[in-house]
């Protein structure tokens, strides 16, 4: 997107344009194919689901043609990680390079680890409380039995504020520390979905439910690249990229900071 005379303009394709996405099943296969992808236009120039599709079709509400319908489309296939993954703004990760970004994020902390190092704020970790295990190593979890260990696997934006202590005269920054949870690989979006009223009724607008990768995936397959430098997870990530878009090293590590 661009600023043009105080309006904002999204940038794009026809969808006259033979390259133009026009499904959500072609983006996905974008994705899987790429490993790494932004919503809207970002350092790397083209690489963006903005730059692949038609302007017109956003926010329409047309789940068969709106990319930003896309976003909960494709976040619960669970074939990809959606969440504030490039300078705090929204994109997706596929499952398979996931490990690799995980790896990379983290420096190979795991979130309690990352804490008590000093390495992540009091904040971040009452949002993490809500779903963290305490009784149970996370990488012995078997995703089937989830329920038994885990009271909250994923919950709605509004509630992991309010549980966590944000709402009103409480914590601040609520939107800040989730995104700072989701940069480094330990919080996504598993899918957007609108409230339910008393009566079981959806109403209002979709709201972002959060999980942890770890659930989605598994403790096992999310860590497999523990074992590696993160400094090599990232030159694969980058020269994964490459392999795609003609850009320096430097761009791709700017939208990777």
């Amino acid at each position: 997107m661009e600023i043009i005379d105080g309006q904002w303009y999204m940038n794009g394709l026809d969808s006259s344009d033979p390259n133009c996405i026009k499904s959500s099943e072609d983006l996905l296969k974008v994705i899987e194919k790429v490993g790494f992808l932004p919503l809207f236009e970002a350092e790397v120039p083209g690489m963006s689901v903005e730059s692949m599709t038609d302007p017109k079709c956003w926010w329409t509400g047309d789940v068969g043609k709106d990319p930003w319908e896309w976003r909960g489309v494709l976040a619960r296939t669970g074939k990809v990680a959606y969440g504030k993954f490039f300078g705090k703004r929204a994109g997706f990760v596929s499952k398979k390079w996931f490990p690799y970004f995980a790896n990379y994020r983290r420096n190979g902390y795991d979130f309690d680890s990352r804490y008590e190092d000093g390495k992540a704020e009091r904040r971040e970790k009452l949002i993490m409380d809500l779903f963290w295990p305490r009784d149970i190593e996370m990488c012995d979890l078997d995703l089937r039995k989830i329920g038994k260990y885990v009271d909250n696997p994923e919950l709605f934006s509004f509630e992991v504020k309010d549980r966590a202590g944000f709402g009103p005269g409480g914590e601040k920054n609520f939107e800040g520390n989730c995104a700072k949870l989701q940069m480094g690989s330990y919080l996504l979006v598993k899918d957007f979905k609108p409230r339910l009223n008393k009566k079981g009724e959806e109403y209002g607008w979709s709201i972002a439910i959060y999980t942890l990768p770890e659930y989605l995936w598994g403790y096992r397959f999310v860590t497999e690249r523990y074992s590696e430098d993160p400094k090599k997870s990232l030159d694969k990530i980058i020269s994964q990229i490459q392999r795609f878009y003609d850009s320096e090293e430097g761009v791709i590590r700017k939208l990777l900071r």
